[in-house]
């Protein structure tokens, strides 16, 4: 692992500090990416080729970067919403029952209409600027620590008590989202695995405190990846009032008021219906469009789990059989299926138990695989990023 051997510089708690402070999403991200990539190999000169969390880290955020960057996404979202059978045929019921109060427009001006008072491109937007703000509230948090212990720790010869308690002092007590115990637990088994001989008791170690660190990361990233997949959601008053501005632009609001007369009475308008109808489907349509794309980590040569789908891996010769009690009992409680990848797929990105069934078992399927440490940049993208400046070529 020469890239690991031939560093000489660790990113600390200042360098961290500045990444997660800068204005540019996009910039912030690709930092951020590396940031992890250069804490983990830190670790890695003490605790060998165990993945660490700032490892998977490492991918995890890169691929967060696609969504950040959104690479194509408004675009692909247009063509899937206006390809899918269902919803357009909810969108021509709107322009038919549009065209009788007495609009003096062409069906296909109508139609343009209809599908611009949706904004899908809002949708984008948002998902975006929830992810980066997810991507930034990690490593705020997370990447700080760990820097933070790769200056007080990494050097340390012996075991030493007391530089693992002054650490850990700084932990907030009580669990996540605002407590902090896990992480006070991880860092502590990180620093136990420094001086470990036994390769399988240092493996379990390693896997203890990634998946510690991943609840708490998780937990804390809840109300960030809610927003993500809900990032479409538009009350139907609104766009109702949003159209007929368009298509009545001197009357609209007269229009509106004789719809809204006709709902009190409880007898919608037809145009009411095929509204409410358009924007359940486009809410449902967009929400699996997000979670497609978002359910999905791409790791080194073109390896791309989907987030959804049971992992097909298997667990590594140190990881088939749990031995550590503290280990065991951990995976008891996050994980339904013990031993086994049965049901690892979330089913619903957005549950939190869910999510943690298929990241506890990818933690420990690909912990010891070699090709998660392969840089996640070219050493010319990293010196253009660094350098301010948006590097060319795949990202």
């Amino acid at each position: 692992m020469s890239h690991i051997t031939g560093m000489d510089h660790f990113p600390s708690s200042t360098e961290v500090d500045r990444i997660a402070t800068l204005d540019d999403a996009v910039l912030r991200n690709l930092q951020i990416t590396q940031c992890y990539h250069e804490l983990s190999s830190a670790l890695a000169t003490r605790t060998g080729t165990h993945a660490n969390w700032c490892t998977f880290a490492t991918w995890a955020s890169r691929q967060a970067g696609q969504t950040i960057r959104k690479e194509d996404l408004a675009r692909a979202l247009e063509h899937t919403l206006t390809t899918t059978p269902a919803t357009l045929q909810a969108a021509a019921n709107v322009v038919t029952f549009a065209q009788p109060a007495g609009i003096q427009q062409d069906t296909a001006v109508i139609h343009q209409s209809v599908w611009q008072a949706l904004n899908p491109n809002a949708a984008i937007e948002r998902a975006s600027a929830a992810v980066a703000r997810g991507n930034q509230k990690v490593f705020a948090e997370i990447g700080h620590e760990f820097a933070r212990f790769v200056f007080t720790c990494l050097n340390d010869l012996t075991y030493d008590a007391n530089t693992i308690a002054r650490f850990c002092a700084a932990f907030r007590p009580g669990d996540p989202p605002e407590g902090q115990r896990y992480l006070h637990q991880a860092f502590s088994r990180y620093y136990q695995a420094f001086f470990e001989r036994e390769s399988k008791t240092r493996a379990e170690l390693m896997l203890l405190a990634n998946i510690e660190i991943g609840l708490h990361e998780q937990t804390r990233l809840q109300p960030e990846i809610a927003a993500a997949l809900e990032a479409w959601w538009i009350d139907p008053d609104q766009y109702t009032r949003r159209l007929l501005g368009t298509l009545y632009p001197y009357h609209g609001w007269l229009v509106y008021a004789g719809m809204l007369l006709r709902r009190l009475l409880k007898r919608p308008t037809r145009l009411d219906m095929a509204i409410n109808r358009l924007i359940t489907l486009v809410r449902r349509q967009v929400r699996l469009f997000l979670t497609e794309h978002m359910m999905v980590l791409c790791l080194p040569h073109d390896v791309r789990l989907r987030l959804g789908e049971d992992l097909r891996a298997e667990f590594p010769a140190l990881l088939k059989q749990i031995t550590s009690p503290d280990l065991r009992a951990l995976l008891k409680q996050v994980d339904p299926t013990p031993d086994s990848l049965s049901e690892t797929g979330a089913v619903d990105w957005a549950d939190l138990p869910d999510r943690l069934h298929f990241i506890v078992d990818l933690f420990r399927c690909y912990q010891e695989t070699p090709d998660l440490w392969e840089p996640p940049f070219t050493p010319d993208q990293v010196a253009a990023f660094k350098d301010g400046r948006l590097p060319s070529g795949p990202l």
